[in-house]
């Protein structure tokens, strides 16, 4: 049962087993967020652990060691232990190139505020059906963004999971839909979901997968009004935001988290305050 749910288990355990194993990183500074002690990096390959891309790495002395600025090429460690992944022995050297992101979609595409309604898009299911945002409206949903080959068992891997969490404590489907979409719209096929994901959706009657496959601007769109952004589907160097957002029957943005820290408990509680 929930074999999916326990494969992602396995995967987070992985990375918290006893043995240590240390990589070697190239890349550029793109942003530091000192509270939460994270840098995201536009990275080189991983050899033996993943392809280039944008991501967060958690430096545990990012208070008291390394200097890190915006802009900085660096090579460290990226230490996979115990307990969480994170990043070490940063040594500075030179000038790093920043991705630029594509700012095209800026005005017409931006965050929708508290109680203003989402536009309708179209993607697909796993099915390779057209599914409407529309076409749920009279439910509350619970949206939020993945993909598939994302690498780190505390980013995508673990929303999957915490959805989960969810969908076990709002089973009735008439009134709430937990809805990850897809950003990787070169990919994430919807044979590719059904593969990873079908049986999510037979065992949860509320849960549903969605590409993004041949509708790259409803995506943009969707995400955009979340909230959140994407880049590098097509140099195949993806990086994004982790942003989930819960709408209303009327597809009224109700209220958002960003993140991975967010707990099922609290969204539960947000959940039940609506509903009642």
């Amino acid at each position: 049962m929930q074999r999916l749910f326990l494969y992602f288990i396995i995967l987070f355990l992985f990375s918290c087993s006893k043995d240590k194993t240390i990589y070697s990183v190239k890349g550029t500074i793109v942003s530091i967020d000192s509270e939460k002690e994270k840098v995201v990096i536009a990275h080189d390959t991983i050899r033996g652990l993943m392809e280039p891309m944008i991501m967060p790495f958690f430096v545990p002395e990012l208070h008291d060691g390394p200097n890190l600025k915006i802009g900085d090429s660096v090579h460290f460690q990226f230490v996979w232990n115990d307990s969480l992944p994170f990043a070490r022995n940063f040594k500075n050297v030179g000038i790093g190139i920043i991705p630029e992101f594509d700012d095209f979609w800026q005005d017409e595409f931006s965050m929708k505020q508290i109680g203003q309604r989402f536009d309708d898009v179209t993607l697909l299911t796993i099915d390779s059906n057209n599914v409407n945002l529309s076409d749920s409206d009279g439910k509350f949903r619970f949206l939020s963004f993945i993909f598939t080959q994302c690498p780190m068992p505390n980013m995508c891997p673990m929303v999957i999971i915490k959805n989960q969490g969810l969908v076990n404590q709002f089973p009735d489907t008439s009134i709430l839909d937990f809805i990850l979409v897809s950003f990787d719209y070169k990919y994430d096929t919807p044979s590719i979901l059904k593969t990873h994901y079908g049986s999510l959706e037979n065992e949860f009657n509320n849960m549903f997968f969605w590409s993004s496959t041949g509708h790259i601007e409803d995506v943009y769109k969707l995400i955009s009004q979340c909230g959140g952004k994407f880049w590098g589907v097509e140099e195949r160097k993806i990086g994004h935001d982790l942003v989930s957002v819960l709408i209303s029957p009327e597809r009224k943005l109700l209220a958002y988290w960003r993140g991975d820290d967010w707990s099922v408990n609290d969204v539960s509680n947000m959940i039940k305050v609506f509903i009642k």
